[in-house]
């Protein structure tokens, strides 16, 4: 087998075996229009010669020292893919892994479709399932509906039977768009009591030609007033530690010095890619374009295009393009600019380049960052996070801000990249040496 590994870092591919092709017809959908990139008439259905090939590759590129990879299936809806397909992925993964190497498998559903078979499927291979939910029947079915324009949310709940009923591990994705945004505390409380103990909120952001949002989209105070109103229930309900919210695990391993485990959240992007059914490769999820495609993996090898220059600029574009305001940020080193999907795009009514949620990540950093600290204090000295509110002195700027609240040159820099501060964050041009503490509430 041919070493087709040319970095010595991890990278992630987001499979999209059916391509855009959906049952539903979410109002938000990004991906539904990603039809209009292939010619009319289309297969969409990954080949077992592609499928073959990812599978090698995908393993092959990793680093050497890597001990795990996950296979991440999404869509439009995966599921419309028979379960014969996926147990031949799964074969394909044994027969590449190299020796001593787990392979994992994830898979992002909407769950109109899971029955028992798949139910069996899923948890003989140990897939963990994502869920798509916007919340109760209410809240959920204001954008989320079939190709009726009926609501989706009988099915997906039958759905999320099929996962308990088989013991299949699964979390909640759930969109935070205009209508549910103005009720965090149900929300919140519907997954968790639904039994849902990972959830992952996705701020729906829509561009419309003119530099608009669609109506749809979360507005950025409401989304700032929605996070806070999740963190407050959170410890109110003493969740800590027992129910995980991807934002704020990130959060927190941010406060802590520990690099983002989330690319919205990191400095750089591009180490995640996507695979469309027919093995082309694109920059990101939300950049299938074709100005940001890197080419197919039958004709040049998938690590060799994640390592490229295109792949590369496009990642460093992230820090390289932040406007002054988000350079002289105080909350720069928790938020790092979040996703530039999401920057204002530049039209004759705007600069572009802003953050189009900055007011909303600013309401949330302000509201609880010293609570994270507090709780990074208890991490340190081998307590538990929920044990908090022991913690009664405030927390130092150190803490607040990860351990470069005053960063000093010869710091380890906060954004967990190992160099030291005036070699990476602080390096004139780059960061502020000196951040000004939180503001008060």
């Amino acid at each position: 087998m041919e070493n087709l590994q040319t970095s010595n870092l991890p990278f992630h591919v987001l499979v999209k075996p059916i391509g855009p092709t959906c049952n539903l017809r979410c109002s938000y959908c990004f991906y539904l229009k990603k039809q209009e990139i292939y010619p009319f008439g289309e297969q969409w259905r990954m080949t077992e010669g592609v499928l073959e090939e990812f599978t090698r590759q995908y393993i092959v590129g990793q680093p050497k020292d890597t001990t795990e990879v996950n296979f991440a299936w999404q869509g439009g809806e995966p599921t419309l893919l028979e379960v014969d397909f996926y147990r031949r992925a799964v074969q394909l993964q044994r027969e590449h892994a190299r020796p001593g190497m787990r392979v994992t498998n994830s898979l992002q559903t909407n769950g109109t479709l899971l029955d028992d078979d798949w139910g069996r499927f899923l948890r003989e291979e140990g897939f963990l399932v994502g869920l798509s939910v916007d919340g109760p029947s209410e809240r959920h079915n204001r954008y989320r509906l079939d190709r009726r324009g009926q609501g989706s949310f009988d099915a997906v709940m039958n759905g999320l039977e099929v996962l308990k009923r088989h013991g299949v591990a699964f979390n909640a994705l759930t969109a935070v768009q205009r209508d549910n945004a103005d009720h965090p505390e149900q929300v919140y409380d519907f997954l968790v009591d639904g039994g849902f103990g990972f959830i992952q909120f996705i701020p729906i952001v829509v561009w419309l030609p003119d530099g608009a949002v669609s109506p749809d989209s979360v507005e950025p105070a409401q989304f700032g007033r929605f996070l806070n109103g999740v963190f407050d229930r959170w410890l109110q309900r003493e969740h800590v530690g027992r129910v995980f919210v991807q934002l704020f695990d990130v959060t927190l391993g941010l406060v802590m010095g520990h690099p983002a485990a989330l690319c919205v959240h990191g400095k750089t992007c591009g180490r995640a890619v996507v695979l469309e059914h027919n093995g082309d490769v694109y920059g990101c999820d939300h950049w299938v374009l074709p100005t940001h495609r890197l080419g197919n993996i039958l004709a040049k090898p998938l690590a060799e295009m994640v390592d490229g220059e295109q792949q590369t600029a496009f990642g460093r574009a992230k820090f390289d393009g932040l406007p002054t305001c988000c350079r002289g940020c105080e909350f720069l080193c928790h938020c790092h600019g979040a996703c530039p999907k999401d920057r204002m795009p530049r039209t004759p009514a705007t600069t572009g380049g802003l953050q189009y949620l900055c007011e909303g990540y600013r309401q949330f950093y302000r509201h609880s960052l010293e609570v994270f600290g507090r709780m990074a204090q208890c991490l340190r000295t081998g307590r538990p996070a929920k044990d908090y509110r022991s913690i009664h002195d405030p927390p130092t700027p150190a803490a607040r801000h990860g351990p470069a609240g005053r960063t000093g040159r010869n710091d380890p820099c906060p954004c967990g990249s190992g160099l030291k501060f005036k070699k990476c964050c602080g390096r004139p041009g780059d960061y502020p040496t000196n951040r000004s503490p939180i503001p008060p509430k």
